[in-house]
Parts: structure tokens; C-alpha cells; sequence
């Protein structure tokens, strides 16, 4: 067995009993109009934070050839831990699928937290690739560039050059630097 799939296997192990208890749609309807419904709604307040947040983000999202928003990614652990959300991608402001996005870490942490995921596909080649994979895996697939915001609250735009960006904002604001290399994200049939 290869050393990180025995480690991603032990982390997922480890995160479940953290994880099993979140959901990220109201009510964890299992009717899929109320699910996708849910997921919107949460989209947009997700994208409504963002543009408070970030001076210039708007412009970008407008810009942007798909947007795949996961408006609450639970994370969870004791050293090893895991996250999981629900998501859409929009094209031409439009909702055209649902995902679900895994995340695996290794290192010191303890607790839970939430954060919204916002990746920005940038060209249509990289909206292309990631419609065409059956599981896309940040790091492996593609290159993230996560967006900062400067000391005037302006979006760097030197990093919103790359084909793929993303913003991730946690209850106290956007954060620098997250890692999101290996998450993975599959489109859910709902």
C-alpha cells in the first residue's frame, strides 16, 4: 500500500465520527429539488460575504468563466482530520451542477471550523478540464492560486491571473494562504 493512500485512509478513519454529524443543506433534505434549493441559497449568501469582504471580488466572479462555491466546507479533527461540503458551479450566474468537495490534512490541529470554498475558473480550458474529470483533485489535477487581499481590502489581482483561483473565508474574514492542495471534488446526482 502506498504511503499516502494508507494516510489518507487513516485520516479519513480518524475524522468520521467528527464528520458523520454535519451537514451542510437545512434540514439534510434527501429530496433533491430541496437539497439543490438549500445549496443556492447558500451559494449566494456565500458570494454575498465574499463581496462585502473583498474590495474587486464582484468584478472577478463577473469575470470568471465558472464559479464553484461551497458555501460551508466542515472541517474537523484531533492531529489527523478530514472536511466535506456541498457545493454548485455557476456559469453565466446560472446553476449547471452540484459537487461535493473532500478534504484530508495531517498536522496539529483540534476542533472543528466552517469555511466557504470559492474556486474561480478563470479560462474555459480549466472550466472544460474540471467538467470532463470524474473526481477533480486540487494540486494533482490542477493549480490553485488562493486570491489575498491587500491593506486597502482590494483583491490581489497579480494572483487572479492563474487559470483556477480561489478565496476561502472563515466566520472572521478571508483567509491568506489556505492550503488546498488534495482536496478532491465529485459531482453529486441530485
Amino acid at each position: 500500500m502506498k504511503k499516502r493512500t494508507f494516510l489518507l485512509a487513516g485520516a479519513s478513519a480518524a475524522a468520521a465520527p467528527w464528520l458523520a454529524g454535519c451537514t451542510t443543506t437545512a434540514g439534510g433534505s434527501s429530496d433533491p429539488a430541496a437539497r439543490r434549493k438549500a445549496i443556492d441559497s447558500d451559494t449566494d449568501r456565500a458570494l454575498g460575504d465574499l463581496y462585502r469582504q473583498a474590495a474587486g471580488s464582484r468584478e472577478l466572479v463577473s469575470r470568471a468563466r465558472g464559479v464553484l462555491v461551497f458555501p460551508s466546507l466542515i472541517s474537523a479533527g484531533f492531529i489527523v482530520g478530514g472536511g466535506t461540503g456541498e457545493g454548485t458551479l455557476r456559469e453565466g450566474g446560472r446553476s449547471t451542477g452540484y459537487y461535493r468537495m473532500t478534504t484530508v490534512s495531517v498536522g496539529w490541529l483540534a476542533g472543528a471550523r466552517s469555511a466557504a470554498v470559492i474556486y474561480l475558473f478563470n479560462t474555459a480550458d480549466a472550466l472544460q478540464k474540471f467538467k470532463a474529470s470524474s473526481g477533480w483533485q486540487v494540486g494533482a489535477d490542477a493549480s490553485v492560486a488562493v486570491l489575498n487581499v491587500g491593506a486597502t481590502a482590494r483583491v490581489d489581482t497579480e494572483s487572479a491571473q492563474q487559470p483556477i483561483t480561489a478565496f476561502v473565508l472563515t466566520n472572521v474574514g478571508l483567509m491568506a494562504s489556505a492550503a488546498l492542495d488534495g482536496s478532491r471534488i465529485t459531482k453529486l446526482d441530485i
